[in-house]
């Protein structure tokens, strides 16, 4: 107990945004190690029973894919040796910028002439590859590019926890998402046999997502492929297989080619109507809006399945009409913040990256 909470305050420095419960309960049970069982009552026993759940549910979990897949118990001792609980993984899920922020503030942290500029330096890098998995998927450049950009800043910020210990923390001790996470947990050590990953090497983000696309688990099983046609799935190295799997997961997911993702609405002054929350389905037609006051001109039929966006603007109310397209970037994010932000995002690269071209032609 006490070399492990040693090496706990050792780690202080590297993690951020630790919990104020956390420090509370780190002071306590140093006070227990100094002064002994009688500072042990106070300290009540909730971090114990998270620690023992961890544990129980991890122990329950190794002998369950154990048998039904055939891993073998030295391999899963092995792999799992080391896993630990991270309380700031579990801080972080808990506040996500989708959640805490408003759409004016979330839109600036995409948004930034760094990003866009970054964006048209990095098409300009894989134009090939782009160009050539642009037109075997049908998804534009732009978007396959955005897609990297809002996720990892073109592949720098990539997420610095291992997968093993993010998807454990969450699989046995976040109870409002854990069967999800178990299930990616196991996704993951099957990937890690598929693809020759080493478990215990790999990094990601607090969610357990990978690489410079940020694919979790399931996806990365489902969606990846081997761009590069090297007979492996690299979504941590090989930017061939990184490009062709975003394109293949927008086309899995019915990206049609020449559609359009939003357009910007608006209602007049004395309108009257109460805004449809942002659920993620299309569950209206641009006749249907139009007719309930929202005013937009489009060229889709009156029939095309299309929803009513509402956030939170600098000025007010920001209304945007979103289609299919628009749909199919949620799949990737749960958000209609981030497939707004990762739309725009490719608009604003590709316009910046024409705006060169033609600058470079008139000199």
């Amino acid at each position: 107990m006490i070399a492990r909470t040693i090496a706990m305050v050792r780690t202080l420095p590297d993690m951020p945004r630790i919990h104020t419960f956390f420090r509370r309960r780190l002071a306590l049970l140093l006070a227990c190690v100094v002064l002994g069982p009688a500072a042990h009552a106070d300290t009540g026993n909730a971090s114990a029973d998270v620690a023992t759940a961890f544990a129980d549910g991890l122990s329950a979990f190794k002998a369950e894919v154990a048998e039904r897949h055939g891993f073998s118990s030295r391999a899963l001792d092995l792999w799992f040796a080391d896993v630990e609980l991270q309380q700031p993984i579990l801080d972080a899920i808990s506040a996500p910028a989708e959640r805490v922020r408003p759409w004016h503030e979330y839109r600036q942290i995409f948004l930034t002439d760094r990003r866009i500029e970054g964006g048209v330096v990095f098409w300009e890098e894989h134009a090939d590859t782009l160009e050539q998995v642009s037109a075997e998927y049908g998804v534009p450049a732009e978007m396959i590019v955005a897609i990297i950009g809002v996720e990892t800043m073109y592949g720098r910020i990539t997420g610095r926890w291992r997968v093993l210990d993010a998807l454990a923390t969450l699989a046995f001790a976040y109870p409002p998402r854990a069967p999800f996470f178990r299930s990616e947990l196991e996704h993951f050590l099957l990937l890690a046999e598929e693809e020759r990953l080493e478990p215990r090497a790999a990094l990601g983000s607090y969610a357990g997502a990978m690489g410079p696309p940020q694919f979790i688990p399931s996806s990365y099983r489902a969606y990846a492929v081997d761009g590069s046609g090297n007979g492996r799935r690299d979504l941590f190295r090989d930017w061939e297989d990184v490009l062709a799997s975003v394109a293949n997961y927008f086309s899995v997911h019915g990206w049609r080619d020449g559609e359009p993702v939003a357009q910007p609405a608006r209602v007049d002054d004395d309108w009257s109507g109460v805004h449809p929350a942002n659920r993620l389905d299309l569950d209206n037609t641009v006749a249907g809006l139009q007719s309930a006051g929202y005013r937009f001109d489009s060229t889709r039929d009156d029939d095309t399945p299309a929803m009513m966006v509402r956030l939170d603007g600098t000025d007010g109310d920001e209304l945007w009409v979103a289609y299919h397209n628009f749909h199919v970037i949620t799949r990737y994010n749960r958000s209609v913040m981030y497939a707004l932000a990762a739309w725009q995002l490719s608009q604003a690269i590709a316009e910046r990256r024409a705006e060169g071209r033609t600058a470079a032609r008139g000199s």
